[in-house]
């Protein structure tokens, strides 16, 4: 008996996820904003984001990583391909010039070339359609020496639905060989805990 081909270890593996829309959108989003308040707080820690920076949040989702580079005086863009978590960051965000709301997707971002020094993209990079265009994407919005981020829940091989949202160990390596492969310099994987769950985290450079 020929023995069964082992899923590919593709980072994106929930790339045709039909999306969040109309009120388990909303209520997707507020699940969202459970602890990750000290996720956003690691994001800006990794990127040491301050005042002088320009951050990009891809898949912003109701935005509190948005919210906590803007606290740290980061002008900041967040991104997503949802208006109903747009909606929702909104919402959340008392009035701030320093954060614009836009709605795009990791493979078109409608932004000039080189105009960030920062790209994060938290607990979404599974989801995205095409990594490769994602990761050009952010090579080409990046600035040189701009930092790039992406972080994703520590999960089993082998695990199913909700509990596969996120990356293997396999799958972060994965992302920072397809880094590497894009042009980004200096990738590597680590591991965080920041709350209750495990993360693993991969940051690279724009050379």
């Amino acid at each position: 008996m020929t023995p069964p081909v082992p899923a590919p270890l593709v980072p994106n593996h929930h790339a045709d996820y039909p999306g969040f829309s109309g009120i388990g959108g909303v209520l997707a989003g507020l699940t969202m904003l459970i602890a990750r308040g000290a996720v956003a707080r690691l994001a800006a820690d990794l990127t040491a984001a301050t005042g002088e920076d320009r951050v990009v949040d891809v898949g912003c989702g109701p935005g509190a990583a948005a919210r906590e580079a803007a606290r740290r005086g980061a002008d900041v863009i967040g991104i997503d391909p949802a208006p109903v978590m747009l909606k929702l960051a909104r919402r959340l965000t008392r009035r701030d010039a320093s954060i614009t709301w836009t709605e795009g997707a990791a493979e078109a971002l409608p932004l000039p070339d080189g105009s960030a020094t920062v790209l994060w993209s938290i607990a979404t990079v599974h989801h995205w359609p095409d990594l490769d265009a994602g990761l050009g994407e952010a090579r080409r919005v990046l600035a040189p020496e701009g930092r790039l981020l992406a972080v994703e829940r520590r999960t089993r091989p082998g695990a199913r639905g909700l509990a596969s949202h996120g990356w293997t160990d396999a799958q972060a390596d994965t992302f920072a060989d397809r880094c590497r492969a894009a042009g980004f310099a200096h990738a590597r994987v680590e591991t965080h805990t920041p709350a209750r769950h495990a993360l693993l985290v991969v940051q690279a450079a724009n050379p």
